[in-house]
């Protein structure tokens, strides 16, 4: 059975919205989502509620989820008071940080070097695993920069390696402001050794993300995330048509290409009319 990683991604979403949403509406729809195969999520931030505060009540919002068997929930982090924060939610079960290829985007995104932040890249693993959970590293601006600052590749080939000799297995190439064709998502992954291991999170407009996806399949790539409806994305990508990847329309894809989900594909049309009908409560 070849066995897809799937990860819905409403923390993507809901964050690119101009405020937040009903803290029960969104653990209805987390619930929901879970229900209907979407085990994965990626849906909470413990960055600052100044930076996020579509999410500020993370803690509260994913405290007490009444979610099915084998649900995995996925938290992003930043620093420290956000390892922290996480760690004190039973339902949170992985978290996410991201480490950006490009220094501009790690100190606008984090405020740090990305010198500082794989300095203390060792110390935050340590805390995660400690706490029991699952640590997560998203390599972001993993296909290039819109800042010309150089990037190659094999850039990123060695940033998973850095990170993988640390003891952290679970790595994601982040398309952030999605640059991406086929031809840059064959080229990284090339570069990467045991691509397949890898995941890829990728920003493309709607009808742009076949090829990418097809391109990763040839090299082994079995983990891939988006959102319901293509909701959210990135604000840096100077280009309102970039979204996260429609779950609605890559589940079926990959399905009809004989790759198995956890996903009940049957639901997905009507959770996409629900995230849409969500996003539009934003205050």
């Amino acid at each position: 059975m070849d066995m897809v990683r799937y990860v819905e991604c409403p923390r993507d979403a809901w964050q690119a919205l101009p405020g937040p949403l009903p803290l029960e509406a969104r653990r209805r729809f987390l619930v929901a989502c879970a229900e209907a195969g979407l085990r994965a999520l990626d849906a909470g931030s413990f960055v600052s509620p100044r930076a996020v505060p579509q999410l500020a009540d993370s803690a509260e919002m994913l405290g007490g989820l009444a979610l099915p068997e084998g649900s995995e929930v996925l938290a992003i982090v930043a620093n420290d008071r956000g390892v922290e924060r996480a760690l004190a939610v039973a339902g949170v079960h992985a978290l996410g940080l991201p480490v950006s290829l490009s220094a501009r985007f790690e100190a606008r995104n984090v405020g740090r070097t990305p010198d500082a932040t794989q300095a203390w890249l060792p110390r935050w693993r340590e805390r995660v695993v400690a706490g029991g959970r699952t640590p997560v590293v998203y390599l972001s601006m993993g296909f290039g920069n819109p800042d010309g600052e150089p990037w190659h590749p094999d850039d990123t080939a060695a940033a998973v390696a850095r990170v993988r000799a640390l003891g952290i297995d679970r790595i994601a190439l982040a398309d952030t402001v999605g640059r991406a064709g086929a031809s840059e998502v064959e080229a990284v992954l090339a570069a990467c050794d045991r691509p397949g291991e890898l995941g890829l999170h990728l920003h493309a407009r709607p009808e742009a993300w076949e090829p990418l996806l097809a391109a990763a399949l040839r090299h082994g790539v079995r983990w891939f995330e988006g959102a319901l409806g293509g909701l959210g994305g990135c604000p840096f990508a100077d280009d309102a048509l970039v979204g996260n990847l429609p779950t609605e329309r890559v589940v079926p894809w990959l399905h009809a290409r004989g790759l198995v989900t956890t996903v009940d594909e049957a639901a997905l049309e009507g959770l996409a009319q629900d995230a849409a009908t969500l996003a539009g409560m934003a205050g």
